[in-house]
């Protein structure tokens, strides 16, 4: 699996069946119950399966599908 589809693969984990929706759009602001236990979720597995601690500004920052692949690719992770 490369890094795009495990991104895509950590959303559809806490979010359910939503590859298909995935893009610019998809944000704490887009999506019904989109909360701080979801962003914990992201986070943690992000952490978990590209092998990074991430900084707590990243943390913060991640409100969006698009802001998870920036900060990936901020930490050298392409996708």
């Amino acid at each position: 699996m490369n890094n795009t589809e495990q991104l895509k693969a950590i959303f559809t984990e806490v979010f359910g069946d939503v590859a298909d929706h995935l893009g610019k759009d998809f944000t704490k602001d887009t999506v019904d119950g989109w909360d701080s236990v979801h962003q914990l979720n992201i986070i943690s597995l992000i952490e978990d399966r590209f092998d990074l601690m991430l900084d707590p500004e990243d943390i913060v920052a991640c409100t969006s599908y698009e802001a998870a692949r920036e900060i990936l690719h901020k930490n050298d992770v392409e996708c």
